[in-house]
């Protein structure tokens, strides 16, 4: 019995929500590099089709950080060589430096994500570089990608709350963010990498952006479920007008630079929560949690999404 032989969730559309939202799926990059074993590149093929197949039209494919420091991902010119593109689906990958973008673009990517840190301590831990310099090597990597037409998007870690500095200032999220919007991203995915928002947090960061003149249109989230708060802070995201949600197929994913991050808000717990609301995405439900389902037998572990258990065990 699937939950649309069930009838199940009952849509109850509530006011103030977007009609629809885009789910920008990270579980092939966020997820899998978080693996302690090495998934074959077929799986991962197979993995990606199926979450197309299921209605995603942004897959995060890859990431071209060093294999030194991924070595999950070491495979990621073997996979895109492999994957069957298809109209209305983008496959987005993260690059980390000029290096990475020459690779994507000998790739063929048309769509790429740079990552930076809100916090100094995250910024030195994780790219070796305090918050200003990060911004001198991601420079060069957003113009040229721009004037090479491709579509930039801006990762920011540590929005919310750093496990070294504590509380973080909503003023440091802001000018990091802007920074990146003024070399020419085209999107700010905010990362609530320890899980440690709250919705009144939410709403006061995405306030701040807006008070600073950003776009609302050019935000999105990111929510780890640390503490059980990923789909309330989801839902305040979208009570404030955002309308880009990243997530992950199963939960699966975390962060490998900060011990205390457990995984990403699982895209199955997503589409019920905004089936639910009458909220749009595109998504089919029973697909996403038989494409989880058979990811976490290729893993060998339960799916931690609480959705893909009540529906297939």
């Amino acid at each position: 019995m699937t939950a649309r032989d069930l009838g199940l969730p009952t849509r109850v559309p509530a006011p103030g929500l977007p009609e629809r939202v885009t789910i920008w799926e990270v579980g092939p990059r966020d997820g899998l590099q978080n693996e302690d074993a090495v998934v074959p590149v077929e799986v991962k093929l197979e993995f990606i089709g199926r979450l197309a197949d299921a209605g995603l039209t942004t897959v995060e494919a890859t990431s071209f950080v060093h294999p030194k420091w991924v070595p999950q991902l070491a495979d990621a010119e073997e996979l895109l060589a492999g994957l069957a593109q298809r109209d209305g689906v983008r496959y987005p990958v993260l690059v980390p430096n000029e290096r990475g973008l020459d690779r994507a673009l000998a790739a063929g990517v048309r769509h790429i994500a740079i990552f930076a840190s809100a916090t100094e301590t995250f910024a030195s831990r994780n790219l070796n570089r305090t918050l200003d310099s990060q911004m001198a090597m991601f420079e060069p990597v957003v113009s040229r990608a721009v004037a090479e037409g491709l579509d930039v998007r801006g990762y920011v870690s540590m929005c919310w709350g750093d496990p070294w500095e504590g509380a973080v200032d909503p003023a440091s999220v802001v000018s990091v963010g802007r920074r990146l919007l003024d070399m020419g991203c085209a999107q700010l995915s905010l990362g609530d990498t320890i899980g440690v928002a709250t919705s009144g947090h939410v709403a006061a960061l995405i306030n701040a952006f807006t008070d600073a003149g950003t776009p609302v249109g050019a935000l999105a989230v990111h929510f780890h479920d640390t503490y059980g708060q990923a789909l309330a802070n989801t839902v305040e995201a979208l009570r404030h007008g955002v309308t880009t949600v990243d997530s992950s197929a199963g939960g699966l994913g975390g962060c490998p630079y900060a011990e205390s991050a457990t995984g990403n808000l699982a895209t199955e717990d997503l589409v019920w929560c905004l089936d639910g609301l009458g909220v749009d995405t595109g998504a089919d439900l029973d697909k996403l949690a038989d494409t989880s389902a058979w990811m976490a037998t290729k893993l060998g572990r339960p799916s931690p999404s609480r959705v893909v258990r009540a529906l297939r065990g």
